[in-house]
């Protein structure tokens, strides 16, 4: 063999040995994603809002009406070091902050808190927030939009949530006919649930609605 040749095979040989000395602290760096495992920390607290444009089929008509690109809203709470996100998207249930995200155009999101959260989301009131929450858990999704609690829908779960908890109001809930409805695909998604029984006269939130309170303020905004 060649002092070149040689020289070469020493080389690789040393690199295939510094590979293998250091993978086991590249996959002790690596962030991993096994259930079970604790998320890195995130400037979330319990009961923030978490808002997302939704790839559902109904999206793009809810934002006609609302004239808002946000679509679908959730709670977040922190259960065991990992972060969900409570929703109303089928039935009431618990998506991990992750998967969630995955789900929004873009995974695109924005976190709102309440501006004097500090005094006002206590252990005591995030307790009676989950309280809430946790009793509507397994209800079926209201692709109607009414108000009482036999369905739900994502942004009427947040607002009671908030409002059985801490008294506020996060959006004011108004009558069907408030919103804008002259969008043609807002009409056919009416006409296609309703029929000739438009409920306009039944009050309603959407997450525009929530997202553009005066009592919110964005915590964070972006992609995973």
């Amino acid at each position: 063999m060649s002092k070149k040749s040689f020289r070469i095979t020493l080389l690789v040989s040393l690199a295939i040995l510094v590979c293998i000395a250091i993978v086991p602290f590249l996959a002790e760096a690596l962030p991993t994603f096994n259930k079970g495992v604790k998320e890195q920390p995130r400037p979330f607290h319990n009961g923030d809002i978490i808002f997302q444009t939704s790839q559902s089929g109904q999206s793009l008509a809810i934002s006609y009406a609302t004239h808002s690109k946000y679509t679908h809203c959730g709670l977040l709470f922190n259960d065991g070091g990992n972060w969900y996100v409570y929703e109303a998207v089928g039935p009431v249930k618990k998506t991990g902050f992750r998967e969630w995200i995955g789900h929004g155009d873009s995974s695109y999101y924005v976190v709102r808190r309440l501006v004097k959260s500090d005094s006002i989301m206590t252990e005591a009131t995030t307790t009676k927030m989950r309280a809430s929450v946790d009793k509507r858990m397994g209800t079926g999704y209201d692709f109607y939009f009414g108000w009482n609690d036999d369905l739900i829908y994502c942004s009427e779960l947040v607002w009671k949530a908030y409002h059985e908890s801490t008294g506020l109001e996060v959006g004011q809930p108004k009558p069907m006919k408030e919103y804008d409805l002259t969008n043609p695909l807002v009409q056919k998604t009416m006409t296609e649930r309703y029929g000739n029984k438009m409920p306009y006269d039944t009050l309603m939130i959407s997450p525009g609605e929530i997202f553009d309170s005066p009592l919110l303020t964005t915590v964070t905004e972006g992609i995973k």
